[in-house]
């Protein structure tokens, strides 16, 4: 129990840095767009808008709470919503001239490109953490669960909310 609470705090981390790292890059782009209306409006504001609530939800979800297991349904849909995101600007990047999608070359230099990959890269790991959080909230709750719990010798089953019963 000690080491899924630890890399549950681990992968809720990891989120929280995508989630910050991708909410810079895409308000940097929402501001290229508003300055000079170059970019994909749209897939900027909704890369923009699962960045911020992935960053507010997994602060939260951070907190090491009893139920802090109970989400995974929540964590498989954002785990949707970055892959969704991660397609978006991997669709847009054939209109940019910046190469195929996974050539990494010139990263360094600070071009729109390589910050548009940036992007790519942080949106499609934090989708693999949400993914990752959803796998470990969902066996965690569901062993938890059925496990029988040995009380003054009576054998009692764990219910649903913690509360166990003869």
């Amino acid at each position: 129990m000690l080491l899924s609470r630890i890399f549950s705090v681990f992968l809720r981390f990891g989120e929280f840095v995508c989630a910050a790292v991708v909410m810079g890059i895409v308000a940097y782009f929402l501001h290229q767009h508003h300055k000079y209306n170059i970019g994909p409006e749209g897939r900027e504001i909704y890369t923009e808008v699962i960045a911020v609530l992935s960053a507010v939800l997994s602060l939260i979800w951070l907190l090491p709470f009893t139920s802090q297991f109970l989400h995974y349904p929540f964590d498989l849909l954002i785990s949707a919503a970055w892959f969704a995101a991660f397609g978006a600007l991997v669709n847009w990047i054939h209109r940019m001239n910046c190469g195929g999608i996974f050539h990494w070359g010139g990263l360094t230099n600070g071009s729109y490109c390589s910050q548009w990959k940036a992007a790519e890269a942080f949106s499609f790991i934090s989708a693999c953490f949400w993914l990752a959080s959803a796998i470990l909230g969902f066996y965690v709750y569901h062993h938890l669960q059925n496990r029988t719990v040995a009380t003054d010798g009576v054998a009692t089953h764990r219910r649903r909310w913690g509360r166990s019963h003869v």
